[in-house]
């Protein structure tokens, strides 16, 4: 994997190991520095807000702000924790939290909750009332923040064709999953139906390009839950916090072993997600009459997206290398 994808305090998996996601996990590496903690808790309020946007992935700007691995490997350690401690296993248990970075999860934890307490019941009824602008403004984010995935891939060799290939299959898919979506909320839903609605967009959270607010809009969920957050219902809340658990289980250790042992392959996978998942943010409709002022505002966000991404990985490479 090219450096590009590992800063300083996020050192590359040891290639000798990289048939086993457990020897990359117990290698040694430098404590996060402090120093961070303001950048990780604005990167965490970032996340956040993606979430809360249907289309955003909050692990495509996981990638773009270049914490996206270190995060899927201590959310492996803390599924690997939970596991032991449910065998009964005191010493694993403690030895795999021991290998969660703390300090970068416990600062991005705060920021996403943060943006989600706070933002939740705003932005929501800003990407109603402007909804060409904020599609514009995502759209610039995610358009080049794909370097971020492609950045990881080595492009040489016979293996390039083969990650073109892969590129433009998840592209095609996540294009075509992204056209499923109602704007149709479900009617009192069942609390089953949270549950596995849950499951499935948590599992969306951890794939760049696969937005978790998207498929619960998919699933006619997306209203229902931002407004079960603002009013505080603590039972939906209680319900999909555990449908969301028990999907993270099962997807995270998947993404784990695929980040050590087909890096390359994973990446290309994740660049052409995130490229098919545009299809969700673009402002405009085919044959639909607009104004001057519905095109030049988009546009303008556009590029003041994609000036916001090229502005937060200079400060995050120049950050990670100060420290």
């Amino acid at each position: 994997m090219t450096s590009t994808a590992h800063p300083a305090n996020e050192p590359a998996p040891d290639p000798a190991h990289g048939a086993d996601p457990q020897h990359a996990a117990t290698a040694p590496e430098p404590p996060r520095s402090w120093a961070l903690l303001p950048l990780d808790l604005l990167r965490g309020f970032l996340i956040g807000i993606t979430e809360l946007v249907p289309g955003v992935s909050g692990s495509t700007v996981a990638m773009i702000v270049r914490v996206y691995e270190p995060i899927i490997r201590s959310a492996d350690h803390v599924v690997s924790a939970g596991r032991a401690l449910l065998r009964g296993r005191s010493a694993a248990f403690r030895a795999e939290l021991k290998e969660v970075d703390w300090r970068l999860m416990l600062p991005l934890g705060a920021g996403m909750v943060a943006a989600i307490l706070l933002l939740a019941g705003l932005l929501h009824d800003l990407v109603e009332g402007y909804p060409l602008s904020s599609l514009g403004l995502f759209f610039g984010i995610v358009v080049v923040g794909i370097a971020a995935p492609l950045q990881m891939v080595r492009w040489r060799g016979t293996l390039s064709a083969v990650h073109v290939l892969l590129f433009l299959v998840f592209a095609a898919a996540a294009f075509f999953l992204t056209g499923l979506a109602t704007d149709s909320p479900a009617e009192n839903p069942s609390m089953i139906a949270v549950f596995l609605a849950a499951a499935v967009a948590i599992c969306a959270l951890v794939i760049p390009g696969v937005s978790g607010s998207f498929m619960l809009l998919a699933m006619g969920l997306y209203a229902p839950t931002l407004q079960a957050v603002s009013e505080r219902d603590l039972a939906y809340v209680g319900v999909f916090g555990l449908g969301a658990l028990v999907g993270l289980v099962s997807i995270v250790r998947v993404i784990r072993v695929a980040l050590v042992r087909i890096p390359h392959l994973a990446a290309a996978s994740m660049a052409g997600l995130m490229a098919g998942s545009l299809r969700a943010l673009w402002p405009w409709e085919p044959g639909a009459d607009y104004t001057t002022g519905d095109v030049v505002g988009p546009l303008l966000l556009m590029v003041a997206g994609a000036v916001f991404v090229l502005f937060t990985l200079w400060v995050s490479r120049r950050s990670s290398r100060a420290v």
